[in-house]
């Protein structure tokens, strides 16, 4: 795999230069977030009247009172379609913000949450609540609980395998996630292939691929909490991220106790993706493409980059359940489906334009 590009235009100074740039763009995102919300809260295969979700939406949220006649809509739009779309903003938001700091802490451009072999060991519990009945007793929380649990132990095992004298090590921690997700994916296939029928294979392929099916609002609070919570993390390190992002010894040099700071954004990360992975399956492309494409507008320094990334990617998990919902109804396609589909030529794009260098500007 291609090392991480020195990025050309990192500051570690305090920045005014495109602040207002920034800032402009924060609010023009956070508009269309919210643009995005109300109408995939409306589009399906059930359409709502934008309109009228505006309505019930505001009288949801102010305690108004909602027509008799609009009793269906409304459960429509608050108890199924509500839900669903914030946690796809969460979800996007959540692994946009942990690509861009995996990338920087392995210092490689095609890292993505999935490549410390979180997904991959989230995935063995999955399959085995839908190929074998574990954890049944917990009903409709099984799925995200033994998808959870075994990521928890894949995040164990990796942190203990690539951990050495030396610390965590870029080349260690992703040879290490690459090999151990090989092989937890090698367990979750075995499962699938022994499914006792063919419905149980097929949830969990689904599952595999990513789905927000399943999201209520008892999904939200914890993967709310654990994404934000991140997410400011990770912005209050965004000036150690710049330094690791060139290297162990620059970042030394400027302050930072890289093996230190590298375990911390290893416990984060792999918390997040976690979560994420337990309540939305495994959504790929969103952690790969949207730093980048980020870092395209504004530059490499990770002050102006972690602030927009999860909205942009917020926003376009939003509009890729929309589509999951709406091109194949009344069935639904896979998350991941959509987002190779658009994360393939968006890569080709990037990797075919030459102003752009993977990692920097």
């Amino acid at each position: 795999m291609p090392a991480h590009g020195r990025p050309r235009n990192l500051r570690l100074l305090p920045w005014t230069a495109g602040r207002d740039q920034v800032i402009s763009r924060i609010s023009a995102l956070v508009g269309v977030l919210v643009v995005s919300i109300v109408a995939g809260v409306a589009l399906g295969p059930v359409s709502v009247p934008f309109g009228v979700t505006v309505d019930l939406l505001r009288a949801a949220f102010t305690g108004g009172t909602v027509p008799a006649d609009l009793a269906g809509q409304y459960h429509i739009v608050w108890d199924i379609r509500l839900p669903r779309v914030l946690l796809a903003a969460v979800v996007g938001a959540g692994l946009s913000a942990v690509g861009v700091a995996i990338q920087a802490m392995v210092r490689n451009a095609l890292a993505d949450p999935y490549v410390l072999g979180i997904s991959s060991g989230a995935s063995v519990g999955a399959t085995a609540v839908a190929t074998m009945g574990v954890l049944s007793g917990l009903g409709v929380y099984a799925l995200s609980t033994g998808a959870f649990l075994t990521g928890l132990g894949a995040t164990a095992l990796v942190y203990l395998t690539a951990r050495s004298s030396g610390g965590l090590t870029p080349l260690r921690l992703v040879l290490t996630g690459t090999a151990l997700a090989y092989g937890f994916s090698a367990v979750a296939m075995l499962l699938v292939f022994q499914a006792p029928h063919g419905e149980a294979a097929r949830a969990a392929m689904f599952w595999l691929l990513g789905s927000l099916g399943g999201a209520d609002w008892k999904s939200l609070p914890v993967a709310t909490v654990v994404t934000f919570a991140g997410i400011g993390y990770l912005m209050a390190k965004a000036r150690p991220l710049n330094a690791l992002a060139m290297g162990d010894e620059t970042a030394t040099t400027l302050g930072v106790e890289v093996n230190r700071f590298r375990t911390h954004l290893f416990i984060v990360t792999a918390a997040i993706t976690g979560v994420l992975v337990a309540v939305s399956g495994a959504v790929g492309f969103v952690g790969l493409m949207l730093p980048h494409l980020t870092r395209m507008a504004v530059g490499a320094d990770h002050r102006k980059v972690l602030p927009l990334a999860p909205l942009a990617g917020a926003s376009f998990l939003v509009w890729v359940d929309v589509a999951a919902r709406m091109l194949a109804a009344p069935e639904e396609l896979p998350l991941g489906v959509i987002t190779a589909a658009i994360g393939v030529p968006c890569f080709i794009f990037l990797m075919r334009r030459r102003a752009y260098v993977f990692g920097g500007r």
